[in-house]
C-alpha cells in the first residue's frame, strides 16, 4: 500500500464499521458470513489491508449495502 493512499483505507474501512455495527454484527459474525478470517476484517477495519472486488461485493451483500456506499467518504 502506498502511503499517499492510506487514509483511504482508513475511511473504507471506517464504512464497513459503521455498515456492520448498523447490522448489529460483530467482526467474527461479519467474517463468518463473508468467508474470511476475523483478523482479517479487524485489518480492513483498521485500512491495513487492501481489498479484492470480489471480497468488497461479498461484504456488500451481507451488509446489504451497494459498493458505492463503502467509497462514500465522510469528513
Amino acid at each position: 500500500m502506498k502511503p499517499e493512499y492510506k487514509k483511504y483505507y482508513e475511511l473504507f474501512g471506517a464504512n464497513v464499521v459503521y455498515y456492520r455495527k448498523l447490522k448489529k454484527l460483530t467482526q467474527l459474525q461479519l467474517a463468518e458470513l463473508a468467508d474470511i478470517d476475523r483478523s482479517h476484517i479487524s485489518a480492513i477495519e483498521l485500512g491495513n489491508v487492501g481489498v479484492s472486488f470480489d471480497l468488497i461485493f461479498k461484504l456488500c451483500e451481507v451488509l446489504e449495502i451497494k459498493p458505492r456506499q463503502l467509497f462514500d467518504f465522510r469528513d
